[in-house]
């Protein structure tokens, strides 16, 4: 496990800016969580399908299904909390909550500062234009304007390519800005916006993009917490055997996302 001495912690992958102190390796957390009763978990609340907040205030989707569940495996009665995506990660080094069950890729400048349990689906960076673009190449971002979430490792992705960018909160407010074409292409996970489309929300084009990778999305924990860790998994691998897996998946995303 890494000893947390970074003065600069990435949030997504871009920086947060918050300053940790040394901090020496501290006992597992499971024996209090379980005192507690309560897991505690993170999510933006701005990921649709996979977290939002439906008309009746709920934060609902399939993170929180997922969370929830595996909450319950272990035991445990489940919290849900959202925050802003490019904070999400110091709020967990801060200990405002147990874990962050909220679309996160497992990337290795994350995995510097937290640890993974999962990864519990795999995506892909997609970039998206409104239907009938003149965009259809990667090459053709370099006269664009590129609509990113703030934090994302899309976000990143999108600097390093020295792309004119303009960072939004989450993805409602990023294909909306599409939409309206404030921005030129967006650049996200694939499923959601494919998704999107597919119900007839918007009217999008993708822009193939040849270098994009799968990754998988992870359960963020704090370092030092190889029972949490185990106890997590666990139910996570028993969710994945037993069929509950797939039947949250089918729910909110159409089908088996593994």
């Amino acid at each position: 496990m890494n000893i947390l001495r970074r003065s600069v912690l990435m949030g997504g992958v871009a920086m947060m800016g918050l300053s940790v102190a040394p901090m020496a390796a501290s006992a597992d957390e499971l024996a209090e969580i379980k005192e507690r009763g309560v897991l505690s978990i993170a999510m933006s609340g701005q990921y649709p399908p996979f977290n939002f907040v439906n008309e009746q205030n709920e934060v609902v989707g399939f993170d929180p299904a997922i969370g929830t569940e595996i909450a319950k495996r272990m035991g445990l009665e489940v919290k849900i909390v959202t925050t802003a995506w490019d904070g999400i990660i110091g709020g967990l080094l801060a200990s405002k909550y147990d874990a962050v069950v909220g679309s996160m890729s497992i990337t290795e400048e994350r995995d510097k500062v937290i640890d993974f349990v999962g990864p519990y689906y795999n995506t892909k960076r997609a970039i998206f234009t409104k239907a009938g673009s003149d965009i259809t190449t990667v090459e053709q971002l370099d006269d664009a304007k590129v609509g990113v979430t703030l934090g994302e490792t899309h976000e990143q992705w999108a600097r390093d390519q020295g792309y004119d960018i303009k960072t939004y909160k989450g993805l409602p407010e990023l294909l909306l800005e599409l939409d309206n074409g404030r921005v030129d292409a967006i650049v996200n996970d694939s499923i959601p916006v494919l998704l999107a489309m597919k119900a007839g929300q918007y009217d999008l084009a993708m822009v193939n993009d040849p270098a994009a990778e799968p990754i998988g999305a992870g359960i963020a924990i704090r370092e030092g917490n190889p029972d949490l860790a185990a106890a997590m998994q666990a139910a996570l691998d028993s969710m994945m055997e037993d069929g509950t897996y797939l039947a949250i998946a089918n729910e909110w995303v159409g089908g088996d996302i593994r």
